[in-house]
């Protein structure tokens, strides 16, 4: 299930990349549009600035807005960043593979074969829709 954190930050996201470009918009401004808590969201903010999807300035006509064009940014990026692995199990993660610690043989086990599966198609998707993509729906 995607997170709260993850929604929220998907929306601020979007509302920034349906604005134009040069254009800073405050977090209060972004949380009365999309319905998000203004405390929570500039927590969010602040996180996507520390990764470099948004930028922001201070002061009175500060704000924020995307730090890149939103064509070049992968939903698969921005559900790791906010959501962590992508993978429903440790054990089928790309970039976070743990060994399960009760399972013998990742190759022989049921439940793996099926994560996997998940975790290809669900990436499939994520590595294929940009920001741009869910902004023009």
């Amino acid at each position: 299930m995607l997170s709260q954190k993850t929604k929220y930050g998907l929306k601020a996201l979007t509302f920034l990349a349906r604005t134009e470009a040069d254009v800073l918009q405050s977090a209060s401004c972004i949380a009365s549009h999309e319905n998000i808590p203004s405390k929570y969201l500039e927590s969010i903010l602040n996180e996507l600035k520390r990764n470099g999807l948004v930028h922001s300035k201070k002061g009175k006509n500060g704000g924020y807005a995307l730090a890149r064009p939103a064509s070049e940014i992968k939903m698969s990026t921005v559900h790791r960043m906010l959501e962590g692995p992508i993978a429903m199990l440790p054990c089928v993660s790309l970039n976070y593979y743990q060994k399960c610690s009760d399972c013998p043989d990742e190759h022989t086990c049921s439940v793996n074969r099926l994560m996997l599966q998940v975790r290809d198609s669900t990436l499939a998707i994520l590595e294929h829709q940009t920001l741009a993509d869910i902004s023009a729906q």
